[in-house]
């Protein structure tokens, strides 16, 4: 369902699924889920007028992930109290960054952390990379193999990640690279460009090349790519605080779930007094 809500020229919209207990239109792979509105204080009102009207729909509305560096996540947790929704708003993830701040690749990567570079110093030259800005099936077939041969947890939807693969490099902003060992992949990533951004969506490499660390010659080359040639002003790796993510990114944003119970629903109740309980 897109809900869509006016307040003069102002706009609201949010995309929501479910029925009785609507969530935000969102899944393992997003980066946030938030309402868009127009700016100011009739686009906050326009939310408002949004949230009471979804009372009608909805017993409890669940957000996330909601991004609050932009102020998203406290507008929306006002507009749904100024609805009459009650409200919690907790931390549900962490968004590491990359601010480049005008540095070229090679003064980046110089300030990343000394056993880093080394390990990209010692075992880069085992290691062959192919880079490419368009969608390759046969390149595609070479990261699903690393993936089912990696730590990663299964796919969760395999058909909807290559169609976004697939429309990425029609449009020019895919970036996909593969880390070769004798003629095999052993390392694949894929991110793409848009808007002065690079988002970093999926990465891994075999287990048994670990000992040669394919994605850290893998992930220089992106940055490099991104960096020097595709100018990006900000670097995205994605939500999970995996501990590889800090020798690479430099700040922290916080991701946030934002629950909405309607009080004059039945089913809302029984939640509503396990929330007034908990404190």
């Amino acid at each position: 369902m897109i809900a869509v809500a006016s307040c003069g020229d102002a706009r609201a919209v949010l995309a929501l699924v479910g029925a009785g207990h609507l969530r935000s239109l969102a899944n393992w792979y997003s980066f946030t889920a938030r309402p868009l509105t127009s700016e100011g204080e009739a686009g906050e009102q326009a939310l408002t007028a949004l949230a009471r009207d979804l009372k009608r729909r909805a017993w409890r509305i669940t957000l996330a992930p909601l991004p609050d560096e932009d102020g998203r996540a406290s507008q929306t947790e006002r507009a749904f109290a100024a609805a009459g929704w009650k409200t919690r708003r907790e931390q549900c993830d962490v968004n590491h960054i990359l601010e480049v701040g005008g540095r070229s690749f090679a003064e980046y990567f110089a300030a990343r952390p000394g056993p880093l570079r080394t390990t990209f110093k010692r075992k880069s030259g085992k290691v062959s990379v192919r880079l490419l800005q368009h969608f390759s099936p046969r390149v595609w077939n070479e990261y699903e193999a690393v993936y089912a041969a990696s730590w990663k947890p299964e796919e969760g939807n395999p058909a909807m990640l290559r169609a976004f693969a697939e429309q990425e490099g029609k449009a020019g902003r895919l970036r996909m690279a593969v880390a070769h060992i004798d003629g095999q992949p052993v390392a694949a990533q894929f991110w793409t460009v848009e808007g002065g951004m690079a988002y970093i969506h999926k990465l891994a490499h075999r287990e048994d090349a670990r000992a040669l660390s394919p994605g850290t010659t893998l992930s220089a080359a992106l940055f490099e790519q991104v960096i020097d040639r595709d100018k990006v002003r900000l670097v995205d790796f994605g939500t999970g605080d995996d501990a590889y993510k800090r020798d690479w990114m430099e700040a922290v944003r916080l991701r946030f779930r934002l629950d909405c119970l309607n009080p004059a629903a039945p089913r809302a109740w029984p939640h509503l007094v396990r929330r007034a309980l908990a404190g």
